[in-house]
């Protein structure tokens, strides 16, 4: 009785220590497994990072060039706009000389001078 009591202490004693044994290779592989998924998590931030920083790269080229695209639109309508001004105030200068002459050609030559014109020049613009 007291061998086979002893056969089943070693028995338990054998199993405990290969149950020890296991929990060690199970505690080593989780370890193991923890490390890769934390070598894992440093490169996927690292690799964001880099994705994060050329996506900035190309946000700020895209900005800068649609703010070239509006720069260079607005001095094509500033441009157009100028040129516009011009032809209509060269279009009423035409205007007002037209009118100017056509009261000149009215007065008689000989009554013709700088008080005259000056005096249908106002009434036009008056």
């Amino acid at each position: 009785m007291l061998d086979d009591r002893a056969k089943r202490i070693k028995e338990g004693l054998d199993r405990a220590q290969e149950a020890d044994t296991r929990l060690k290779e199970v505690d080593g592989i989780a370890k193991s497994k923890i490390k890769e998924a934390e070598d894992k998590s440093i490169e996927i931030i690292r690799l964001t990072g880099q994705k994060a920083k050329l996506l900035e790269q190309d946000i700020a080229e895209k900005f800068e060039e649609k703010q070239r695209q509006m720069a260079a639109e607005t001095e094509k309508m500033a441009k157009k706009q100028k040129e516009q001004a011009e032809k209509q105030v060269l279009d009423n200068a035409i205007v007002l000389v037209k009118e100017l002459v056509a009261r000149t050609v009215e007065l008689n030559p000989k009554d013709i001078d700088d008080k005259l014109i000056k005096k249908a020049a106002d009434e036009i613009q008056g």
